[in-house]
């Protein structure tokens, strides 16, 4: 039983969104349930529109709560927390407390790159990747079914 959790992305439909959907685990049986908390996408701290992407965290943020202490999910996806954090939408140290309030049984994966050296110091496992070559830097915007 898995819960997708995004806390960014938002009122849109997304690549992986339509992938999931064509899983007989997520179309049959409900053991992949993936949600959209986000307002869609957010460059920096101080933009002009983040009270709503900081409401929407928030709400995130509880869901991840009520869903990590809840029991019924053997891995939950914070689906670019970490992009929360590093755009202040929400606390630095959120993603420690969750990691805290685990059940040693459950998985708990966080997304985004630059996570917090609190949360790399507290993880049991981390992993980086890097953009070595991106067609974004020739120009190319953002492909339907690959970026999103």
């Amino acid at each position: 039983r898995v819960l997708i959790l995004q806390f960014i992305k938002g009122g849109q439909t997304y690549g992986e969104l339509a992938a999931l959907n064509n899983l007989p685990a997520t179309k049959t049986t409900g053991k992949i349930v993936i949600k959209q908390c986000g307002k869609g996408f957010t460059r920096a701290k101080g933009a002009t529109d983040n009270e709503r992407h900081k409401i929407a965290a928030a709400a995130a943020l509880d869901c991840a709560k009520q869903a990590i202490t809840s029991g019924e999910w053997d891995m939950i996806i914070l689906d670019e927390i970490n992009y929360a954090v590093k755009f202040g939408l929400i606390e630095g140290n959120a993603p420690t407390e969750l990691l805290a309030m685990r059940s040693p049984t459950l998985h708990l994966v966080f997304t985004g790159r630059d996570a917090t050296a609190d949360l790399i110091a507290q993880a049991d496992l981390v992993t980086e990747m890097k953009c070595v070559k991106h067609p974004f830097a020739n120009g190319v915007a953002a492909q339907a079914g690959i970026e999103f």
